[in-house]
């Protein structure tokens, strides 16, 4: 069987790579730590879990659902967004409901992209941003992140022609990998840039409730002008410890979500209603629920920044996301010194050129790893590093 060529245009997903190494080592003895995927450890929260359960013994909820999801879902999608940003939102024309945030990038690009149109993606960046421009038979046209300028991407660099020719530009703060912010100068200047250039943007947004020391990361939609040139993904997964619910939500410019609701209801038939109804349970659930869930990964933060900086490399310390951005040590590759790591500490960690050519220099940790096992992980590392 001869694959399609979007198909040999995809490179091996990083992430099942990483697994399959995992599987290697631990097949060798080695007692693997991996600090490899942005999966919380913590349980999901047993209201959610409890209201799942409730909804599953509900025979009229053994149907299909609807395929734009559960309107009291989509209600209250549209009251969190309110409440936490306030946002104004109608629950019936403006909300969907995503099988999670990756599927929504794919759906997104299918809804909008045409052959040959070009989509600016973010390097380092979500792999799924490119495969989805891919698989729409579109254009990946790379953004540099640079450490210089905050990893935001200099929109003033992007050619004339590029920009003309793009159709959509994906953004991502707080950022997978880098961990880097974007404050509302930045997204009035995309809206600025989205306007005169009548490109949609996709602010990809599931880390908005991943703040440290007090930060609250923005969502796009508080900016004035936001709805009219783009839409924002979102997900219950990193803040509500759900990455296996998989429900998420695309929420913004009605034309937009209209045209992705299209192909949605041609290629699934939406999400279990008993996990969208755990869902509204897990959006309304009190502030001290996230609180206490920040405060576990922040230590975890601190142990890490503390970790690398002593064992001499350059590492950035988040306000936002589930990650750490560090720099290799000077003469290594990306790769491999995530070799090194897994050979000499049975820690796995991400290679930051699995993002992309920008990324190569650096490396990713995942503070998605129990406490007790982390701070193993990081006295391996340490003394790896040194020799």
């Amino acid at each position: 069987m001869e694959p399609s060529e979007r198909v040999k245009a995809v490179p091996p997903y990083m992430f099942a790579e990483i697994s399959k190494k995992i599987e290697e080592a631990k097949k060798k003895g080695v007692d693997v730590i991996s600090l490899g995927i942005g999966d919380p450890d913590m349980p999901t929260p047993e209201p959610v879990v409890e209201e799942l359960i409730r909804a599953a013994k509900d025979p009229k909820n053994h149907q299909y659902p609807d395929y734009e999801g559960l309107l009291e879902f989509r209600k209250a999608v549209a009251d969190w967004y309110k409440r936490r940003h306030n946002v104004s939102l109608d629950a019936d024309k403006e909300v969907l409901t995503l099988i999670g945030g990756k599927e929504g990038c794919l759906h997104v690009c299918l809804a909008t992209v045409n052959p040959r149109d070009l989509t600016l993606v973010p390097v380092p960046g979500y792999t799924p941003y490119r495969t989805g421009t891919i698989f729409a038979n579109g254009t990946p046209y790379d953004m540099p992140l640079l450490e210089e300028n905050n990893f935001l991407p200099d929109l003033s660099a992007i050619p004339r022609l590029a920009a003309k020719d793009a159709k959509l530009i994906f953004v991502n703060y707080p950022n997978n990998p880098t961990g880097a912010v974007a404050e509302k100068e930045f997204y009035k200047e995309l809206i600025d840039f989205a306007t005169d250039n009548d490109v949609i943007v996709v602010s990809d947004n599931p880390y908005s409730e991943i703040g440290y020391d007090g930060y609250k990361p923005l969502s796009f939609l508080e900016v004035p002008g936001a709805k009219e040139v783009g839409v924002e993904i979102n997900s219950l997964s990193k803040p509500y410890n759900m990455t296996g619910w998989r429900i998420g939500m695309l929420v913004g410019n009605e034309d937009v979500v209209k045209a992705t609701g299209t192909i949605k209801n041609n290629t699934d038939s939406g999400v279990f209603n008993a996990v969208q109804y755990a869902a509204i349970t897990a959006l309304s659930l009190p502030d001290s629920h996230l609180e206490k869930t920040l405060s576990v990964y922040q230590k975890r933060r601190d142990l890490v920044h503390e970790t690398l900086t002593e064992a001499g490399l350059s590492c950035t310390k988040p306000k936002g996301s589930l990650y750490m951005w560090a720099k290799v040590p000077e003469g290594k590759t990306s790769a491999g010194f995530a070799t090194t790591m897994l050979e000499k500490a049975g820690v796995v960690i991400t290679p930051g050129s699995g993002y992309g050519k920008e990324g190569e220099g650096y490396f990713r940790i995942s503070l998605t790893v129990p406490d007790e096992r982390l701070k193993e992980a990081m006295e391996r590392m340490r003394k790896a590093i040194r020799g």
